[in-house]
């Protein structure tokens, strides 16, 4: 299966977050499942980051290098992706959720998101 995690699924990953859970970490760890992280993550990292919001721990250089040691593959923001947020419904006024439900449509890949407003979007994605 093709995976496509939100930041802060990703980021606990990388700490190795007990708010990760379970079921996210069985997904990420199957050999099995292609699991992915979209630019739009690292460019979200980067704003919060440097707005120095707790809740990203690290810089965005940093985190892509450690999403690339974890074997996480990168998801480029194209115009595809970009034009499918016109046609979400209102339900959540993050744009980077937003881009990555748009993406996880688009490829067509599976979002894992802790965010329960993300997960009213769809079957496309899985609340963990």
């Amino acid at each position: 299966m093709r995976v496509l995690l939100d930041t802060q699924i990703a980021l606990w990953a990388l700490t190795g977050s007990a708010r990760l859970g379970g079921l996210a970490q069985g997904l990420i760890e199957d050999p099995a499942n292609e699991i992915y992280v979209s630019a739009a993550s690292v460019w979200e990292i980067a704003i919060k980051h440097a707005l120095g919001r707790g809740d990203m721990p690290v810089s965005s250089a940093r985190a892509a290098e450690l999403f690339t040691q974890a074997g996480y593959r990168e998801l480029p923001i194209t115009w595809r992706h970009t034009a499918l947020v016109d046609g979400l419904p209102a339900i959540h006024g993050d744009p980077f959720d937003r881009l990555l439900v748009a993406q996880s449509l688009a490829e067509p890949m599976r979002l894992l998101s802790r965010d329960a407003t993300v997960a009213s979007y769809g079957a496309m994605v899985m609340p963990v």
